[in-house]
């Protein structure tokens, strides 16, 4: 495993889809275009808490808790996927390896984090060589581990979003901004303003 993450250091990152930006598609494409191709960020009070919380959890490298091996802030890859990113903690226990995936938010909130750590799995058992079956969230709020579990339609489903992303990236075509409830918590909404879009639309249409 150590001499793979030495691998995954020395790669060109421009071939590769950040594993984080299926999660930021997930949760709404738009988003996605404005900060993996418009290279668009703000921070607002959830992506420093996330930010925060990151930065604590990577200060820790590898080491043994009882019988489950841990290391943190690993990078993963996939050359069959095209996936890059850097997974927040690896747990190997009886010889299954499994990610977990930290995040600010409370338990089953959204199902783009699941998205996250099935894309993390697949990198995975590319390197290793082993089935990953399941996968946990840990949130941070609530001191709460949310099981995953690695299934063929959550597969199915991440695999999409890949080639989605894929797809997006290639042509930087800006998908529609779309008001949804989670727009609320999002730190591009004063650039994105999609109401303000969908009455531009209808006005055009009426005129």
């Amino acid at each position: 495993m150590k001499n793979q993450i030495t691998s995954v250091s020395s790669v060109s990152l421009a071939d590769y889809i950040p594993i984080a930006a299926l999660n930021q598609y997930t949760y709404c494409p738009h988003r996605c275009w404005r900060m993996f191709c418009a290279g668009e960020f703000i921070h607002n009070q959830y992506t420093i808490e996330g930010t925060s919380l990151h930065d604590r959890v990577h200060t820790v490298g590898e080491g043994n808790r009882e019988e489950i091996w841990q290391i943190r802030a690993i990078w993963l890859k996939s050359e069959q996927y095209k996936l890059i990113g850097k997974a927040d903690l690896i747990e190997a226990e009886k010889d299954e390896w499994y990610p977990v995936e930290y995040k600010r938010g409370r338990k089953g909130e959204w199902d783009n984090d699941e998205l996250q750590v099935c894309a993390q799995a697949l990198c995975l058992e590319e390197m290793t060589g082993q089935s990953v079956s399941s996968g946990y969230i840990y949130y941070a709020h609530s001191h709460q581990r949310q099981l995953v579990e690695i299934t063929d339609e959550l597969r199915q489903s991440a695999i999409a979003t890949i080639e989605a992303v894929q797809t997006l990236l290639f042509t930087g075509a800006m998908p529609k901004p779309v008001k949804t409830k989670r727009c609320d918590g999002c730190s591009l909404y004063s650039s994105c303003l999609p109401q303000a879009g969908e009455k531009l639309g209808r006005y055009q249409e009426a005129s």
